[in-house]
């Protein structure tokens, strides 16, 4: 008898084993993982922090807004953006109030112009310069 080899599907047309996605999945949850806590902790602590203490509408053209600014360094000038919005939360009042050198901590009051009643202010960044 002529003895012949079982016939093999896959070698003939060019299949392959299917790969496991298991270890695709381990390196992207591995990065993922890394990302995630990088990012968390980088952000999570800005260079410059700012809380909104209170604001008050003064009339028709201007606001009070009072807030605090902590700085981790107070090597450098600050410029903090501080905004008026309308009912519609349109912007109807912006302007740019820079912090000098000095202290690390600092409570200001700034008074925003505005073309229209404002409802509503906000410290809407704080930059360094």
């Amino acid at each position: 008898m002529h003895s012949q080899e079982p016939f093999n599907y896959n070698e003939r047309y060019g299949l392959r084993k299917k790969r496991s996605w298991v270890g695709v999945a381990l390196i992207t949850a591995i990065v993922g993982v890394g990302w995630i806590t990088w990012a968390g902790l980088y952000h999570s602590n800005p260079e410059i922090r700012v809380q909104l203490i209170s604001f008050t509408v003064d009339s028709d053209r201007e606001v009070s807004v009072r807030y605090f600014v902590e700085r981790d360094s107070a090597d450098a000038v600050s410029i903090c953006t501080v905004i008026a919005r309308d009912f519609y939360k349109d912007i109807v009042g912006q302007i740019d109030v820079e912090i000098p050198l000095g202290k690390e901590k600092v409570e200001l009051v700034s008074v925003v112009p505005t073309r229209s009643l404002a409802v509503n202010a906000d410290v809407s960044t704080c930059r360094a310069k």
